[in-house]
């Protein structure tokens, strides 16, 4: 017999924790349990698109309402001249006011316009003609020049002119072409450009007929030595024109050309261009483009001040037509790194998008250093003036990011940083400017770029230390109608979540929670977007008080919270769970609403561990009727979804800790498909089971519940199946088993016979401490199982087997 000291020492239930100052070694353990015992749902999985487009199958964009992912692209696509891209700033009214001429007379109402003087029709002939000339050139591929400066010379100049053209046609052969000084678009550079026609036909006459049969190889070469020579008069269009000075900025880029650049251009360059004009091998095309590159990089031709570069990018221009991946690739690298603008950047990124498009095309991006331009771009580049072909190498960045053996050079070239860069100046864009909508195309790309980057540590490392927490949190407030985009920033929120130190930065967004509750009251029937948002809410109320704090105090959490459990909890229940026989279907994943209740019940199951929420959610009606119709749905689903009965165990394991709710799973017989679980042979489940089962013996009303579907017996298996392994389930088993135990007094036996023996034998063993501890635990944890062991387990057995012997 014990003394009367020991039993009051045993009277108390094992669910009350100590309170003391300082910390005991028991709630030391207590917080490591609650850690190791943190139970994760699966994230959202995301199906990988069978084809690269610019939106995927599964966009809320219609195909009329968004760019195409397919396109006809050719040479005749470029413009040989580059157009200055169309500014967006808006000009300011002149303040200027035009005056009215004064009438002939006071009387007159209409004054007659002044007689104009008879235009002379050999002058209107002549103009005619040479538009009509300079556009035919135009059409066939000759560059069209927005501003054209003719030098213009006397009468006696053109006559000596056409004499000294028509000696040297005759007595040499020599091939002869003029030029135009040709006034570009872009800064203030001036090129003088070669005009190989014979122009002569702009006066009506033919001043040089033997210039006809000239090779392309030739014309090249004299095109090339007449840009270099010294500006010289050409055949004037109208003899009473006189002469004009060519300009500061064209002198001083003649001047800035040094003999040994002309040289390197003639003997280096030259020559790689003539041979592109002349092969019609791919291979061969490629080779060369290869050394075309390499001789513009070590020239320092490359870029928008390098003289020849039309001339140059005509000829690469020609090659688009050529049908060949390789090819196309090596020839964008080139245009590229030439800094083309306007149209021509767009149709370098759409052939860039294209041959990307084909994954096994990755690995030629990634030799041809593609990647390099294409960041280039978005990094330097005005998004305003350029913003479909910003679309477009958005895109191409997405596909090759879809390359998981990319990813590590994306990163070290500062794709981060860039697209966090362009992200930025999207969201400065005001929400009435006609771009809004067109960057929420570019957003799609952008975010599911970083989607992909997310999986490195050092991505994360990036995005946490640029802020990009907050950059995505904006995106979601101002393109919240956008369903693409905020799936992709879900997505993104999906895996930092996952992670500690980008949780925590998660939840110190305190606007976070006003978002996802704005975003699931917007999209509730939105299933890819709502599981995710749910997911990343119960990450964020896993082990944080003030994040739980933080979302129930938002307002209508709890209501939006109920809103989706019923209409996800009613759309699982009319889903298709039985075959044609009439036999539930063993489903190998759980169902689209399935997944979202499952995720839904772990909110509230995290939000509950806080004491005043705990107790709010346990006294509303609503939330305790949806978490009953849901145990009771699942268990017909028991054997082919276990996580979802795992997060309602938990959620009742919470709260009933509350004697209303102990009631209520009393009323509706809750406790007995407790005590059915305890044979799922499921570790966690059982655990979670005999938590519940531990909070309602708690009360001695309650207690012989036990003794209904075979209580005892189950709790004593699952100590024998578990118990060596687990010793926190053990301990958990031991004082249910012990609550049981004080409704009986000393005389009377706790247990029948069978199961008095079994116990004996059981706690006996696993009290040895030797034999208790004899299990292949991790080296890391072992420590830990001792110690529980020793301070946890060790008294609970010993008071129990002291109450059977007795």
């Amino acid at each position: 017999m014990q003394s009367s000291k020991n039993k009051k020492q045993y009277t108390e239930a094992f669910y009350k924790s100590p309170l003391a100052v300082q910390k005991t070694s028991a709630e030391i353990i207590n917080e490591a349990r609650n850690t190791l015992r943190t139970l994760r749902t699966q994230r959202p999985f995301t199906p990988r698109e069978q084809q690269r487009k610019l939106f995927g199958s599964a966009s809320s964009r219609t195909p009329e309402n968004r760019p195409p992912s397919a396109f006809s692209l050719n040479a005749s696509s470029f413009e040989s001249v580059e157009s200055r891209p169309v500014s967006c700033t808006r000009l300011s009214p002149l303040d200027h006011k035009p005056k009215l001429l004064p009438s002939a007379t006071s009387e007159e109402e209409h004054p007659v316009s002044p007689a104009k003087t008879p235009v002379d029709s050999e002058e209107i002939r002549k103009v005619s003609n040479a538009r009509a000339y300079l556009f035919k050139t135009a059409s066939c591929g000759k560059l069209l020049p927005d501003k054209v400066l003719l030098p213009i010379e006397s009468k006696r100049q053109c006559s000596e002119e056409q004499t000294a053209i028509g000696d040297i046609s005759k007595n040499n052969n020599e091939h002869f072409t003029e030029k135009l000084t040709v006034q570009l678009n872009f800064k203030d550079e001036y090129v003088a450009l070669p005009y190989k026609e014979n122009h002569s036909k702009i006066a009506g006459k033919d001043m040089c007929p033997k210039m006809t049969n000239i090779s392309p190889a030739s014309q090249l070469s004299n095109q090339s030595d007449l840009v270099n020579r010294e500006e010289s008069p050409s055949p004037c269009l109208d003899n009473t024109e006189s002469s004009k000075p060519l300009n500061k900025s064209e002198n001083s880029l003649e001047a800035n050309e040094t003999e040994e650049e002309e040289n390197y251009w003639n003997v280096k360059v030259l020559p790689i261009l003539q041979q592109l004009e002349m092969e019609d091998n791919v291979e061969n095309l490629c080779h060369s483009c290869t050394i075309l590159y390499q001789a513009l990089e070590e020239g320092n031709m490359l870029g928008k001040r390098f003289k020849r570069r039309s001339l140059c990018l005509k000829t690469l221009y020609k090659l688009v037509d050529v049908a060949s991946d390789p090819l196309g690739l090596k020839l964008a690298k080139i245009i590229l790194d030439l800094k083309v603008s306007g149209k021509n950047l767009l149709n370098v990124c759409k052939l860039v998008f294209k041959i990307s498009r084909n994954e096994k095309n990755d690995t030629l991006i990634q030799n041809d250093r593609i990647l390099d331009s294409l960041l280039e771009i978005l990094g330097t580049e005005d998004l305003g003036t350029n913003t479909e072909a910003f679309l477009y190498c958005m895109g191409a960045i997405k596909f090759i990011s879809g390359n998981a053996r990319l990813l590590n050079e994306m990163v070290s070239k500062g794709s981060v940083e860039i697209l966090l860069k362009l992200m930025k100046q999207i969201n400065e864009i005001d929400e009435n400017d006609a771009r809004f909508s067109s960057s929420g195309h570019i957003l799609v790309q952008l975010t599911a770029t970083l989607r992909n980057l997310v999986d490195l540590p050092q991505s994360r490392c990036k995005l946490l230390e640029c802020g990009a927490i907050p950059e995505l949190s904006l995106v979601l407030e101002r393109h919240m109608s956008d369903k693409d985009v905020c799936t992709n920033v879900a997505r993104i929120f999906s895996k930092l979540s996952s992670l500690n130190d980008c949780c925590a930065a998660l939840a110190d967004c305190s606007r976070c929670y006003i978002l996802f509750l704005a975003l699931l009251n917007k999209h509730p029937k939105k299933q890819d977007l709502v599981v995710r948002i749910i997911f990343i809410l119960g990450n964020l109320t896993a082990k944080n008080n003030q994040a739980r704090e933080e979302f129930f105090e938002v307002q209508g959490s709890t209501d939006t919270l109920i809103a989706l459990f019923q209409y996800h909890c009613d759309a699982d229940a009319n889903g298709k769970m039985w075959n044609d026989s009439g036999e539930l279907k063993k489903l190998k994943h759980p169902s689209e609403a399935e997944d979202v209740l499952i995720k839904l019940i772990r909110v509230i199951a995290n939000l509950s561990i806080h004491p005043r929420i705990g107790a709010s959610l346990a006294t509303n009606p609503q939330i305790v009727a949806l978490l009953i119709q849901v145990l009771v749905l699942l268990k017909l689903l028991m054997s082919s979804n276990m996580d979802g009965i795992l997060e309602a165990i938990r959620v009742f394991g919470n709260l009933s800790q509350c004697h209303e709710i102990c009631d209520f799973i009393m009323q509706r017989k809750v406790y007995k498909f407790m005590i059915a679980l305890l044979d799922a042979k499921h570790q966690e489940v059982c655990f979670s089971a005999c938590g519940v089962l531990l909070n309602l013996t708690v009360d001695k009303s309650r207690r012989s519940i036990l003794n209904e579907e075979g209580g005892i017996k189950k709790l004593i298996d699952c100590l024998r199946d578990f118990g060596p392994i687990d010793w926190q389930l053990a301990c958990l088993i031991c004082k249910t088993l012990w609550n049981y135990s004080e409704s009986f007094t000393s005389a009377q036996p706790c247990f029948e016979d069978h199961d008095s023996d079994t116990l004996l034998g059981l706690l006996t063993s696993f009290l040895d401490e030797e034999l208790a501890l004899d299990h292949n635990f991790d080296n890391d944890l072992r420590d830990y199982h001792k110690l529980y062991w020793e301070t946890e387990f060790k008294p609970v057995a010993q008071k129990l087997l002291l109450k059977i012997q007795n």
